[in-house]
């Protein structure tokens, strides 16, 4: 059905369908003409109209979409108004709730409107300029469960165990029985029971199984909740928190609260309050009535007379009272407490609350009188309590059932005259008024003074007006007006005209409020007030005729607000005013004096003249020819322009009728204006306003919407009105109006200048140009000044606005500002700058004749300079020829050394023999202590052999920790062994040693040291239980993850700062170990041994270490120093060879050449196992005869500059000769040698040498020594093919299977990272690097003798360095900000790391997809690796070092014990003191004789 054009109802119909009429049935009936059945080319087949009645009615509806939810339907409704509304229907299509929310400001819903496909939760809808997602519900607006289920939305649902309002499917469990609640089961309350200490919850539980429940008190409270019954009636049990726990009770309160919540897996989901009371605290808050306050008390409380106390428990008492079911008589007194008191009269004091005491005396047996008090008062009247206690105890109180008091007076307060003074007779106050020193004194025995008081005086009377009717509230002030009410009731009077006086505003002598009588005419008298005596007013009331005439305007909008303005004469009359418009409403804000009332219209529902009335005193009108037209509300049917700029003031104009109803306009952006703007009505169709400042304005945001407020009433359509109580959110006012804001115009000058010059009186048109906008601004919106002229605007466009000045512009100032306005966007463009006219002509003469002469000067001084100038440029530019021709040389052997050195290199490294490993126990002894530990006093030592003819034999490095006898005194042998096995057991448990581990880092003085070596001791301890080890480690992981997850998790495992992570990196290399052999060790051998022999074919200073080929800046040699080759014939009698030829450098030393020979004979014996340098001497045998021992340094050697240059083999002049390594005492290393008095290639760079040089050598010293940096490319060239194949066999997975561990631990991040919410990829991307890359790799490449048997030089160290830190960067996620000034190391590799950071992306990717790993797989692996190196390591002797940290913080490792409840109810830390028992009297003097 429908509701006219406008509306829309919805609903359900039912309708009858005959068949078809047959044939020769011609005649149509009344129905099927009124549906217009006589246009159409068939009958209708419908005779009776389907009739329904709507479900819902509203107008302007343009959309419909239906869902059925929960055993609800849900109809969703578009509307006209840009407005969405949601109606809830159950089963028998009632109306149950509904909502609405705005979608877009007066655009209608397009009729296509749809759920979306994939998610049945959000419904798409359209207007003519948008397209919105909208989600069905917002179940998160409703706190509570009550108040989700009371919305009574179909979609929304309690979700239990979240204690949120979601949809069900936001739920976790939602299928679960009672893990969701919908609004169509209604609110089930679980409801607390108290038995005794146990809490029970009963009521709708969902299946709790397998989930953590307890009871929560707050602050960290909490005791252990459990389930019982069976799944249908199951219920919740917990015990009340200890008694110690009980929070403190308030000092006034004998009770305090408890705020309980049952807690399932961290969450509180319901709440509830438990009182507990203390009835001793009951007694002792009320002392004087401690006997009524317990019996009477909400509690079970019983009072016990013989100790005078209240207790909860009657077994504390033998003669306990306890309040009956129905009391009749309370009666409590601590008489009976002791028998035989009452009858003896005992000793009483009556206690009246100051602190002060008095006798109480026995008038009879049931009488006590209080004796000689005493008490004072400086108020009016003072009440004091009185209690009677007994005198010998005075904490003991007879509890009296009321309150007792006693009124102390003082006559001479509060009584100002007589009337005041004699009145208070009425409240017992026996005071009497003396004349003579006119106070209020006590009276006496006999009354000394009369009671008459003098007759009243009326000092002020107001209104001193009022109608003829009467009715006004007159208000009469002054003294003695009476003692009491009933002495001024009828006394009072105005002329013969009664006065009313009323009695709750009547003020004892000092004031009286009467009701004015009606007066039959007009007159003025005095107010006379007759009591005992009579009183009159000095001022005169008056009756009157209030006259009103007329009222103006006389029509206005039904709407309201429209002020209107009645005129008469004697309008401000009498006490009360009220203007009446149909008898109905009243006209409010009023405002009158003697010739006008103003006040503000009310709102009408109909069209049409009403009478106004104006009522004095509630009486009746005081017109009845007055009218009052309603007539329709204006009509604002369009707004222009829709757009402004946000400083505002653009003219927006209001089109539309009925506007000469209209008093005052107002305009409101709603949202983003600043500020309500007052516009102006031109006439009956046009209203012009000016736009408000917006702001948080951004480009691109929709259209605002425009509120616009007629007479103060806000404009809106006439349209039916909503019930605004059952349904409120309605009443929201959605506008018809919008208007877009958009960046204030930018202009400026055609060449952006800031000053423009102008000569007085001559014409003056500007040329400003405008950037492009979307405002469409009019010419005349825009207005220019220069200073306060108006520019007259000529011609106007989208990039220029042209404007002339026809007026002078003399002026006392010279420079004026060119403004430009657009609204309220005031913007300076330029400066105007009004030049002079004679004294800017002599001024540019001067300055011209200035010039001329400066001139003149800088000509001569140039001539001058430039002849010295040629003189000096001549003898440059042959330095710089010079130059050129040496940069030239070097580039050009930088660029042949790039070609072929790769190609030599690869053919030399051609190595048949193996790669010299290090045994697995020598790799982990140096890898977990590369530096001499604090421990030991020794460091790793490879013994060097003798020079024998035993060369090649293997002699083992020794370490305290690898397998061998523990040295023990043998007296101690036997409690030490015990001693250690018993630690032994104690470090195999996992709560103990996470105890020990977490006590140990705590300590201040626990040094990264002492952390890093107490790991390795570990890791050697446990190694033979790898699995057992792994498994601490993750857990010690699981507290550093939890620590750095609350700060920054992206720094953790950054460096090696704590215990567990320096056993990661133990555990990576005994993990790693076999891949590093088996796929590794390979290409990063070929790289060390490709180092090395690029860096031996060029120079190399034996006393700076710098040479002519390397990948460090640091370590370049940067001097052109001529080399060549030398093929020496050597025989030695050692490493299985008899003679070679080696290759060496001319410009080598002795020493150099002598290594050279070494490395030759001994390629194939690991270097353990080479003789040494200084064990050997090179002989020349120069002819079959003669032969000659070469030293670094001999008689022969070269002096320069007061330094020895060493002896190389173009010193000697060698011709390819034999030479025979001798066993002869040599000569220390080079680097050992006084740079001061020694240099092999290069002279160091100083001063004082340098100025002894000619200014030609200085000048070749010092040519651009940047020009070798060239090398470091020809070094990295020659070595990328070995670097790329490292970094390809370690960041590659040989047949799709990375190393276990890998994989295991990068699983293990990525679970702890889910379980903490933590999603960033950047993260898990640095946790990886920083456990694998940064904490294994790295330390391998810069530290090749941890895998290999050779010597790594300090040359070699720095190359590495170099590897590392390309490999670090390509691990990384920043990007490098590399420029010209970079260092060299990074800027080296800064091409090739992209690809480098693809490949570790792809490994770490390729990992990722892998299936994961089983505990038992990655178990059995480890399992495997303790199985392979069993017995490889000395675990006593790490037993025992571990010993030394738990002996050293043995009290703090004890109070850690304790503190944990795990290891104390195990006893561990007794068991740690046995250990301490054990050792503790023998391992220090053992130690000691060992």
């Amino acid at each position: 059905g429908t509701q006219g054009s406008a509306g829309a109802a919805l609903g359900a119909s039912e309708g009858r369908q005959p068949a078809a009429p047959g044939e020769g049935s011609s005649l149509l009936q009344p129905e099927q003409l009124d549906c217009g059945a006589a246009h159409l080319q068939h009958p209708l087949a419908i005779i009776n109209p389907v009739t329904a009645t709507p479900v819902f009615t509203y107008s302007g509806l343009t959309a419909v979409a239906v869902a059925s939810v929960n055993n609800y339907t849900v109809v969703f409704l578009g509307t006209a108004s840009g407005g969405l509304l949601k109606i809830n229907l159950d089963s028998t299509m009632k109306v149950i709730s509904r909502r609405s929310i705005s979608v877009a400001y007066g655009e209608p819903v397009h009729p296509i409107m749809q759920f979306d496909p994939s998610d049945s939760t959000y419904l798409y809808l359209m207007t003519s300029y948008q397209m919105t997602r909208v989600k069905v519900a917002a179940c998160n607006q409703y706190p509570t469960c009550t108040e989700c289920l009371a919305a009574a939305d179909a979609y929304c649902g309690w979700c239990t165990m979240e204690t949120r309002c979601s949809l069900q499917h936001e739920c976790t469990n939602f299928t679960g029985a009672n893990f969701w609640a919908s609004a169509s089961e209604g609110v089930q309350q679980l409801t607390f029971f108290f038995f005794f200490l146990i809490i029970q919850i009963n009521g709708t539980i969902p299946n709790l199984n397998g989930t953590n429940i307890s009871c929560d008190y707050g602050n960290n409270i909490r005791t252990v909740a459990r389930v019982a019954g069976d799944y249908v009636n199951q219920f919740i049990y917990c015990s009340l928190l200890p008694r110690e726990k009980y929070p403190a009770f308030p000092d006034d309160q004998d009770h305090v609260v408890v705020e309980t919540a049952l807690r399932v897996n961290s969450k509180n989901i319901i709440r509830a309050n438990f009182t507990i009371y203390d009835c001793k605290r009951t007694g002792n808050i009320y002392p004087k009535r401690a006997c009524t306050s317990c019996l009477s008390a909400r509690w079970r409380c019983h009072w016990c007379p013989s100790t005078y106390t209240c207790v909860s428990n009657h077994s504390q008492c033998d003669d306990a009272l306890r309040m009956k079911v129905r009391p009749v008589d309370l009666r409590c007194s601590l008489l009976r407490g002791c028998p035989g008191c009452w009858a003896a009269g005992a000793a009483l004091e009556c206690h009246f609350g100051t602190g002060r005491t008095f006798e109480a005396r026995w008038v009879n047996s049931s009488a006590v009188e209080c004796v000689h008090v005493l008490l004072h008062t400086s108020e009016k009247n003072d009440l004091f309590p009185v209690n009677l206690q007994l005198k010998d105890r005075p904490d003991r109180f007879i509890d009296s059932p009321e309150m007792m008091t006693v009124e102390v007076y003082n006559c001479a307060t509060g009584s100002a005259d007589c009337s005041q003074c004699l009145g208070r007779e009425d409240l017992g106050h026996r005071c009497v008024w003396s004349e003579s020193s006119s106070s209020c004194r006590l009276q006496g025995e006999p009354p000394q003074t009369s009671d008459v008081c003098p007759a009243p005086e009326i000092k002020k009377i107001e209104p001193l007006r009022g109608p003829l009717e009467g009715g006004t509230l007159l208000t009469i002030r002054g003294r003695n007006l009476g003692r009491r009410f009933s002495d001024v009731l009828g006394a009072v009077r105005i002329g013969s005209v009664h006065c009313a006086p009323l009695p709750h505003r009547y003020v004892v002598s000092e004031a009286i409020v009467c009701r004015t009588g009606e007066a039959q005419e007009a007159f003025s008298d005095v107010v006379t007030v007759n009591v005992s005596r009579e009183g009159k007013s000095r001022e005169r009331y008056s009756y009157v005729l209030p006259v009103v005439q007329s009222i103006a305007p006389l029509n206005g909008p039904k709407a309201g607000g429209t002020r209107v303005t009645i005129r008469g004469s004697k309008l401000d009359v009498g006490s009360e005013l009220r203007v009446l418009v149909n008898s109905s409403k009243q006209c409010t804000d009023l405002s009158r004096n003697d010739s006008t009332i103003t006040c503000t219209m009310p709102s009408a529902e109909l069209t049409a003249a009403v009478p106004v009335c104006v009522q004095f005193e509630n009486k009746s009108c005081a017109s009845y020819d007055i009218m009052f037209k309603f007539e329709k509300n204006p009509v604002i049917s369009d707004i222009n322009p829709k757009k402004s700029q946000i400083s505002g003031g653009r003219t927006i104009t209001l089109e539309g009728r009925g506007f000469e109803l209209v008093q005052n306009v107002s305009m409101l952006v709603r949202g983003i204006g600043r500020e309500q703007t007052s516009c102006r009505v031109l006439t009956d169709t046009v209203i012009t306003c000016p736009s408000p400042a917006a702001s948080n304005v951004t480009a691109g945001s929709k259209p605002a919407p425009v509120d616009f407020y007629l007479n103060g009433r806000l404009y809106a359509d006439d349209r039916p009105a909503l019930d605004e109580e059952m349904y409120p959110e309605e009443a929201l006012h959605i506008s018809k109006f919008s208007l877009e804001y958009y960046a204030d115009p930018q202009f400026f000058t055609a060449k952006k200048e800031k000053w423009i010059k102008h000569h007085p009186g001559e014409p003056l048109t500007l040329v400003i140009h405008k950037e492009p906008d979307s405002l469409g601004l009019e010419s005349n919106e825009y207005q220019v000044k220069i200073g306060l002229i108006s520019c007259e605007i000529q011609i106007v466009s989208d990039k220029v606005i042209h404007c002339s000045v026809n007026e002078s512009l003399s002026t006392s100032e010279r420079q004026l500002p060119v403004t430009i306005q657009v609204g309220k966007f005031n913007y300076t463009i330029a400066m105007l700058h009004l030049g002079g006219g004679e004294t800017a002509i002599i001024v540019s003469i001067v300055i011209c004749s200035i010039l001329l002469v400066l001139s003149v000067v800088a000509l001569f001084v140039f001539c001058t300079k430039s002849r010295r100038a040629e003189r000096y440029w001549q003898k440059t530019l042959l330095q710089m020829e010079e130059m050129e021709s040496q940069i030239r040389e070097e580039i050009r052997k930088g660029f042949a050394e790039l070609q072929t050195d790769m190609t030599d290199l690869t053919k030399e490294l051609n190595r048949s023999q193996g790669i010299p490993f290090l045994e697995y126990k020598h790799f982990v002894t140096r890898t977990f202590f590369p530096k001499c530990s604090s421990l030991y006093e020794e460091c790793y030592i490879l013994p060097t052999p003798q020079l024998s003819s035993q060369v090649g034999s293997q002699v083992q490095e020794t370490h305290p920790l690898l397998v061998g006898e523990w040295k023990i005194p043998e007296n101690c042998r036997p409690n030490m062994e015990e001693g250690i096995s018993l630690f032994s057991t104690l470090l195999n448990n996992k709560h103990f040693l996470i105890v020990f581990v977490h006590a140990l880092e705590q300590q201040k003085d626990f040094a990264v040291r002492d952390r890093c070596n107490l790991a390795s001791l570990l890791t050697i301890a446990l190694h033979g239980k790898l699995e057992y080890y792994t498994s601490i480690m993750k857990d010690l992981l699981v507290d550093l993850i939890d620590a750095s997850a609350s700060k920054n998790p992206k720094l953790m495992l950054r460096r090696t700062e704590s215990v567990v992570e320096k056993m990661l990196t133990n555990w990576m290399s005994i993990c790693m170990y076999s891949y590093l052999r088996e796929t590794v060790g390979e290409p990063f051998f070929l790289l060390i041994c490709a180092i090395k022999q690029q860096i031996n074919k060029g120079s190399i200073d034996a006393i700076t270490g710098k040479a002519r080929y390397t990948l460090n800046e640091e370590w370049l040699l940067r001097e052109n120093i001529e080399a060549k080759p030398r093929n020496l014939n050597v025989s030695f009698q050692g490493c299985g060879m008899d003679s070679l030829s080696v290759r060496a450098m001319d410009t080598d030393t002795l020493s150099q050449v002598k290594e050279k020979i070494l490395e030759a004979f001994c390629k194939n014996v690991p270097y353990s196992q080479w003789p040494r340098v200084e064990d050997v001497d090179l002989e020349w045998f120069a002819t079959s005869t003669d032969s000659y021992i070469l030293r670094d340094l001999d008689d022969t050697s070269v002096v320069e500059d007061g330094r020895k240059k060493l002896n190389t083999l173009a010193h000697y002049k060698v011709n390819p000769p034999a030479l025979l390594p001798q066993s002869l005492p040599g000569l220390g290393g080079m680097k050992d040698l006084d740079t001061e008095k020694y240099f092999h290639l290069v002279l160091p760079t100083d001063e004082s040498v340098e100025h002894k040089k000619s200014h030609r050598q200085s000048h070749r010293k010092k040519v651009l020594p940047e020009i070798y940096l060239t090398r470091l490319l020809s070094t990295k060239g020659t070595l990328q093919k070995f670097l790329d194949d490292l970094f390809k066999a370690i960041l590659s997975i040989r047949d799709d299977k990375p190393p276990v561990a890998v994989k295991y631990f990068f699983d293990f991040l990525e679970e702890q990272a889910e379980k903490r919410g933590i999603t960033d990829p950047d993260t898990m991307h640095i946790w990886k690097t920083n456990s694998l890359p940064l904490r294994f790799w790295v330390n391998i490449l810069k530290n090749p003798q941890f895998v290999f048997d050779i010597d790594k030089t300090d040359h070699i160290d720095a190359c590495l360095s170099v590897i590392a830190q390309a490999f670090i960067d390509a691990c990384s996620l920043s990007d490098l900000q590399l420029g010209k000034d970079s260092p060299t190391n990074k800027l080296l590799y800064a091409k090739e790391i992209p690809e480098y950071r693809k490949i570790v992306q792809r490994y770490y990717k390729q990992i990722h997809d892998m299936p994961p790993l089983s505990e038992q797989e990655m178990n059995a692996h480890l399992a495997e690796e303790s199985r392979k190196y069993r017995n490889e390591f000395n675990t006593n002797v790490a037993m025992a070092e571990i010993y030394k940290y738990a002996k050293r913080y043995r009290s703090q490792i004890v109070a850690a014990l304790d503190a944990n409840p795990t290891t104390k109810r195990t006893q561990l830390q007794h068991k740690f003191e046995q250990v301490i028992a054990l050792m503790e009297d023998n391992i220090y003097e053992c130690c000691s004789e060992a």
